[in-house]
């Protein structure tokens, strides 16, 4: 099979399932991995011919495909901010909307001269604790998960960034204190309600791990209310809370957490035009 013919398979084989942009990514995601081939490198070698077994294993991926399984987790990686991280199904893949949220939070300090304590509440795969670090070295950043699992991935994650981090693997909806004071407190925790699992795609729903994801109808911002609870209590004067949010919900989240003691409250919308974060001071 030539490289040509193995992108016209991906089309036939995939085009019931995916957008025709989306299998174009997979493929040269796949060709990359696999062949260690560039974009360009598929156009000028489009008529090589793969060896049998970059054949059986681009292949194995194309059925995984088939079955809606995220392209993240059948390589076992993805980028974010930049930075290359592993995932697998103890972890969510983490999403453009995160990566808005971390670059507001490093455009309102990266000209603080002090050293910033951060805490991150909802490691996962520790893209938001270790993009920070990475961008705002002089800081010192914690992060919390209830699953170990997750923490696992997030340290080697830590390593492979070359940034240290203070994992922590404690319960939040348990806590009734934080381990410090801090300058910074983010967290993008579970936030998709049960009603709103129609809207979710397969390849999310029968793959990402759900305690990351949903939270009950009828008591959807159960994270927030803790954290936001938690953070008028351990954050410093002239520090901020971060929240990933859900976006049917920016006016609640907004209000709750006004009424657990925080004075201004901004509600921003992401690339998308939907409200998905906010930044709240004391």
């Amino acid at each position: 099979m030539t490289i040509k013919e193995l992108k016209s398979l991906f089309s036939e084989e995939l085009s019931s399932t995916y957008p025709k942009t989306e299998i174009d990514t997979f493929f040269y995601i796949v060709v990359e991995e696999y062949l260690n081939f560039q974009r360009i490198d598929t156009v000028l070698n489009s008529h090589e011919k793969l060896k049998k077994e970059e054949e059986t294993s681009i292949l194995s991926v194309l059925d995984r495909l088939k079955q809606e399984e995220p392209i993240q987790y059948i390589i076992g990686k993805t980028e974010f901010y930049g930075l290359p991280f592993k995932v697998n199904t103890n972890t969510l893949i983490p999403r453009p909307e995160t990566e808005e949220l971390v670059d507001w939070i490093i455009k309102e300090n990266k000209n603080r001269d002090k050293e910033l304590k951060i805490l991150d509440i909802g490691t996962g795969s520790g893209c938001i604790p270790i993009s920070l670090k990475a961008n705002l070295p002089k800081s010192k950043v914690s992060t919390i998960d209830v699953s170990n699992d997750a923490i696992e991935v997030a340290k080697q994650n830590a390593i492979i960034n070359k940034v240290e981090i203070n994992f922590l693997n404690i319960d939040i909806l348990d806590s009734e204190t934080l381990p410090e004071t801090y300058d910074i407190i983010v967290s993008n925790p579970p936030y998709v309600r049960e009603l709103e699992k129609e809207e979710i795609k397969n390849n999310v729903l029968n793959n990402e791990p759900h305690l990351a994801l949903f939270v009950e109808n009828d008591n959807p911002l159960i994270f927030y209310n803790k954290i936001s609870k938690l953070a008028s209590k351990h954050l410093r004067k002239d520090g901020a809370l971060f929240f990933e949010i859900n976006q049917y919900l920016g006016t609640e989240t907004s209000q709750l957490v006004k009424n657990n003691g925080f004075q201004t409250v901004h509600l921003r919308k992401d690339l998308f035009g939907n409200d998905r974060m906010i930044m709240a001071n004391l």
